[in-house]
């Protein structure tokens, strides 16, 4: 028997930079520890897909696409392309027409200046697309649609997103007044194959399908939740499992009295055992609605906090908050920023380890002027994190030191505008415990839209960061709200190789 000894490194560093995605295993039996050191590099390729943005006849939707300077090296290209309609029976044939009469939405040419695209289309559809070569790290790409009417107005926003295979969404909704509604797209070659299951106040819902649902290649398929069960509840957690295959999904919920707006996916429920951080609450917030669930096999006690511009207090009467195993909990905070923007910082009770997923329903306005946004509890921003589409007023960006004490510096750049204007950046210090909402630093000579990149300096404490757009809308200001976590700029690699034994007969 002949031994072989091949050295994985070249592999592995080749293959994580050009997925985004870095796998490491264990080295083997006698292997140098050293070996599982490792480094980050630039990615070579990146994927995301974007959401059919709406049905409605009166919605103008803009697409605003973008990579930062820095990091990449070498040319690239970056764009969107059509999804087929899953749905259709003849999808294949129409969209495959379509696709090949379509050209690239928002495709970039260079780093460091946005590009943008825009539709009125009821019946735009879901995109897909990746970046590569220099134009691959940080690549990202913002949906905004503004509705001026209907059961779905307002500013819907949502940051397009990197397939994956699981996704949690708390706050989602079978209620009569709400049409919610989860899209799956699937950006590869073969089909994938979902499961929705939906969880209530007393655990999963029953459901009569939501099963086996069958996502082609290349194409999306859109899902109202309320299909799903006979229950109607204003009040679930959405569990999204791609069986086979990988697929990106969001839920557009649209309210009769509120408006509408994207709810994206909240963190790994499994980060919530170590704490969770929901931040960008209005300081005008009129009703703020915490929604949670523990998906695992064990309860979980939560500590509550809300991190405001000079510190963290505990929320009236809601010091703590227990969750029952696969028992979606709601809780209606009121108006708990009481003029002051603010974040909500969930941390584990002494002996809770339970992971838990979470989000924000968050209300502006009353009576008819009402709106809703979503906020999701994030990740860290970790290296850099990118907002892609802001406007000459507007925005507001939330920056969040959540541990007391660890206070955090923060580089915020205003990119060039993309039809004029040159980069601006400023530095803002966030105390421990305490969020910072500012009117973020604008290109001067702004022509057009911009992006903002955050980069947290090196030894402070971790920063969680969100961006909010608000827009002009009848008696209220139309607003959405997106997390900001790393823009996966960067994949880690091994920095030192292991050999592997290959047994030859």
């Amino acid at each position: 028997m002949n031994r072989t000894t091949m050295s994985l490194i070249g592999a592995v560093a080749a293959l994580a930079a050009a997925t985004g995605v870095a796998a490491v295993a264990a080295p083997g039996d006698g292997a140098d520890p050293a070996a599982s050191k490792a480094t980050r590099l630039p990615v070579q390729r990146s994927a995301l897909m974007c959401p059919a943005p709406t049905s409605s006849e009166v919605g103008e939707t803009t697409y605003t696409a973008f990579t930062p300077k820095g990091r990449g090296a070498g040319k690239g290209s970056a764009g969107l392309e059509p999804a087929a309609d899953g749905r259709a029976d003849d999808a294949g044939k129409k969209d495959a027409k379509k696709k090949a009469d379509a050209k690239p939405v928002a495709p970039l040419k260079a780093p460091g200046t946005p590009v943008t695209a825009t539709t009125s289309s009821s019946d735009a559809p879901a995109l897909i697309g990746a970046a590569d070569g220099g134009l691959a790290p940080g690549w990202s790409v913002q949906q905004t649609t503004d509705v001026s009417a209907g059961i779905g107005r307002g500013l819907l926003g949502t940051s397009c997103t990197a397939p994956d295979t699981d996704f949690w969404f708390p706050g989602a909704s079978t209620s009569p007044d709400r049409q919610d509604y989860v899209h799956l797209t699937n950006p590869d070659a073969t089909a994938a194959v979902v499961d929705l299951k939906l969880y209530g106040k007393d655990g999963p819902l029953k459901a009569s399908s939501g099963e086996d649902i069958q996502v082609p290649p290349h194409s999306s398929v859109p899902v109202l939740l309320s299909t799903l069960s006979g229950t109607r509840t204003d009040n679930v957690a959405l569990h999204v499992t791609a069986r086979e295959g990988r697929v990106g999904a969001a839920v557009q919920a649209g309210d009769e009295k509120t408006g509408g707006d994207w709810l994206q996916a909240a963190a790994d429920p499994a980060s919530g055992a170590s704490g969770l951080v929901l931040p960008g609450i209005p300081a005008d917030a009129t009703s703020v609605r915490l929604v949670a669930l523990a998906p695992g096999s064990a309860d979980a006690d939560l500590k509550v906090q809300l991190a405001t511009p000079t510190g963290s207090i505990v929320p009236a009467g809601l010091e703590t908050l227990h969750l029952k195993s696969g028992m979606t909990t709601a809780v209606d905070l009121k108006d708990v920023t009481k003029g002051e923007a603010g974040s909500l910082v969930l941390t584990p009770a002494e002996g809770s380890k339970a992971p838990v997923a979470a989000a924000l329903r968050v209300t502006r306005g009353k009576g008819a002027d009402q709106e809703m946004a979503f906020i999701p509890a994030t990740k860290p921003v970790g290296d850099r994190a990118t907002a892609a589409d802001n406007r000459a007023k507007g925005s507001t960006l939330s920056l969040v030191a959540p541990q007391k004490g660890k206070d955090a510096r923060v580089k915020v750049t205003a990119s060039a505008g993309s039809e004029g204007g040159s980069p601006v950046s400023k530095t803002y210090t966030v105390k421990g415990g305490s969020t910072l909402a500012v009117e973020p630093p604008r290109p001067n000579g702004l022509k057009g839209t911009y992006a903002l990149t955050v980069e947290p300096e090196k030894g402070g404490g971790p920063v969680y960061a969100a961006r909010t757009l608000a827009l002009p809308h009848g008696g209220v200001q139309s607003f959405t709200v997106q997390t900001l976590p790393d823009d996966r700029g960067t994949v880690e690699v091994p920095t030192a190789s292991w050999n592997m034994k290959v047994l030859n007969d």
